[in-house]
C-alpha cells in the first residue's frame, strides 16, 4: 500500500468525493478542500503533502493565484485540473511550476496514472535542499514590513496592495538586501521560466512595485536600484 499523501483542491465537491474515493482505494492517503483559502490553511509549509491536485478555475482566489503564492515556499509536485479549452491557463500553470495537467472532466484512472508518473519523477529528481532565498519570517527595512506568512506588506500602518508576482519580487529583493539579483535569477524564481530576449515581464513587475512603494514613501526614496547589465538590488538599511 502507498504511503503518499495527496491533497485535492477543487470547488466541485462531488468531483472531490469521487477522486478521493478512487485514489484512496488505490492506497493513497487523500484529503480534499474546496477553495484556495482553505488550501493555504491546510498546507502550511507543504511538508505534510506529497502531491497536490489543483483546479485552476475556482471562485475567490484562482488555482493560478494559489500556485503563484505556494511556489516560493514549497516544491510539492502539482497536477492542475483545467477546462478543455483553457490553453493559456495550462501554459501559465506550467510556467509557474506545475508538473502536469489534466483536462476536466477528468477520468480518475488517467489521473491515477499521472499521479504515479509525477511522484515517480519527483522521487528520481530529489536534490539536497538548498537555503531558500524567499524569506521564512517577516522582513523589515526603511519602514516597510513584509510578512511572507500573511502575504502582507505594510508601510507604517498602510497596507500595500501587490499582486502575487509583485509580492514575490519584493520578498526576494528585501531578503537579499545589499545583493544584486540578476534578471535571469529573478525571472526563474518569480515567473518560473527562463529569461528570453525582449522579455520585459520582470521589469514591469519591478516598476509596479516601485510605483506602489513611492505612493506611500515618496518618489525621492527609491529603494530598488537598477544595476545596469546585472539586475536589481534592494538597498541595505535599517528597519
Amino acid at each position: 500500500m502507498s504511503t503518499e499523501r495527496l491533497l485535492i483542491i477543487d470547488d466541485d465537491r462531488d468531483l472531490c468525493d469521487l477522486l478521493k474515493d478512487y485514489l484512496s482505494h488505490e492506497g493513497y492517503r487523500v484529503d480534499a478542500c474546496n477553495s484556495a483559502e482553505q488550501a493555504l490553511e491546510l498546507l502550511g509549509d507543504g511538508s505534510d503533502w506529497d502531491l497536490l491536485v489543483l483546479d485552476i478555475q475556482m471562485p475567490g482566489a484562482s488555482g493560478l493565484e494559489l500556485l503563484q503564492q505556494l511556489r516560493p515556499r514549497i516544491q510539492t509536485p502539482v497536477i492542475m485540473l483545467t477546462g478543455r479549452g483553457d490553453e493559456i491557463d495550462r501554459i501559465l500553470g506550467l510556467e509557474m511550476g506545475a508538473d502536469d495537467y489534466l483536462g476536466k472532466p477528468c477520468n480518475p484512472r488517467e489521473l491515477l496514472a499521472r499521479v504515479r508518473a509525477v511522484l515517480r519523477r519527483s522521487s528520481l529528481q530529489e536534490q539536497p535542499v538548498q537555503k531558500s532565498l524567499f524569506p521564512e519570517k517577516p522582513v523589515e527595512a526603511f519602514g516597510i514590513r513584509l510578512d511572507p506568512g500573511a502575504r502582507e506588506i505594510l508601510v507604517g500602518s498602510e497596507s500595500v496592495d501587490l499582486t502575487s508576482a509583485e509580492f514575490n519580487v519584493l520578498a526576494y529583493l528585501m531578503n537579499s538586501a545589499g545583493t544584486v539579483m540578476s534578471k535571469e535569477q529573478l525571472t526563474e524564481l518569480v515567473l518560473h521560466r527562463k529569461l528570453t530576449a525582449y522579455d520585459r515581464a520582470l521589469d514591469v513587475h519591478v516598476s509596479r512595485v516601485r510605483q506602489k512603494l513611492a505612493a506611500l514613501l515618496g518618489p525621492e526614496q527609491e529603494l530598488i536600484k537598477t544595476v545596469r547589465g546585472q539586475g536589481y538590488q534592494f538597498l541595505k538599511g535599517k528597519a
